[in-house]
């Protein structure tokens, strides 16, 4: 299975719900002009992320955020796949989100929510005041291959992307917003590590990562973009543009999963061995 992905960086203006969803659905006919078949935007794209005490009134359901996506997309030209970052709502609790929809002539059909597990609390973050912790991984089934979904901090921790590889999944889709740091080096810090970390996760796994980064200004935070695609041998396949919005495309073969893993069976071992990491999790004190 082939299939083309986008991914896009834009500057969300902060609490504009409306106004940033006419961007994304913007964002999602260029896709498909260029032949896209799925289409990633970053965490948070729906209302930007320094929200604080404004999550509450920017907060949607998912099927609300499918149903005002579509409705600005009539008439599409062939189907399309979209996954992005909002602020949920869902029986009185608030999360910090992303929804992995099928687009097409039937309307928005919702594949996936996943909930970010992991809420940062140092430095300029603090989540876990104003949203709850998701508690469940996402590996799904789509029409294009088997899929994971994980929201920034998630993919700094080690575990959350072998969980993902064991339960099969082929590609990994992270949107993040990840304010721009360490400004000393020829990159930014924050960017290098993530190109470390997905580097080292597509080639541990055998899988394609695939990032979207939010771009813009909040409150004086900078988010710098530089979204990025690594292939499932950890090759860099394509990175956006620093600073500034972007869309980056590639093309991902699943078949090479099968060849990278096959040339270096990782998490063959991994997937042999996980009833024994089991055992050992819960008789951990």
């Amino acid at each position: 299975m082939a299939f083309k992905v986008a991914c896009v960086g834009i500057a969300p203006q902060k609490g504009e719900i409306a106004s940033n969803l006419d961007r994304i659905a913007e964002a999602v006919r260029q896709g498909v002009a260029e032949d896209v078949d799925l289409v990633l935007f970053p965490e948070t794209v729906v209302s930007g992320y320094f929200l604080e005490g404004g999550v509450l009134e920017a907060a949607l359901t998912a099927e609300k955020l499918g149903q005002q996506l579509i409705s600005r997309l009539p008439g599409l030209e062939k189907p399309v796949d979209v996954a992005l970052g909002f602020y949920e709502r869902d029986q009185g609790n608030l999360y910090n989100s992303a929804a992995y929809f099928e687009l097409g002539d039937g309307g928005a059909r919702l594949i996936k929510v996943y909930r970010k597990f992991f809420l940062p609390t140092y430095g300029v973050f603090d989540e876990e005041r104003f949203v709850s912790r998701g508690r469940d991984v996402a590996v799904f089934d789509t029409r294009l291959g088997r899929f994971a979904l994980m929201i920034c901090e998630d993919v700094w921790h080690s575990v959350l992307p072998a969980v993902c590889a064991v339960a099969g999944a082929q590609v990994l889709l992270v949107p993040a917003a990840s304010p721009a740091r360490g400004f000393s080096g020829e990159t930014l810090d924050n960017l290098d590590r993530y190109e470390r970390l997905f580097r080292g996760i597509s080639e541990e796994h055998g899988i394609y990562s695939v990032n979207a980064q939010l771009c813009g200004f909040e409150g004086g935070k900078g988010f710098p973009g530089g979204s990025m695609i690594v292939g499932p041998s950890g090759e860099v396949m394509a990175q956006g543009a620093v600073m500034e919005e972007h869309m980056v495309i590639a093309d991902l073969d699943l078949d090479l999963v099968e060849i990278a893993r096959a040339a270096s069976p990782l998490i063959s071992d991994l997937q042999t061995m996980w009833s024994d990491f089991q055992r050992i999790v819960g008789s951990t004190p």
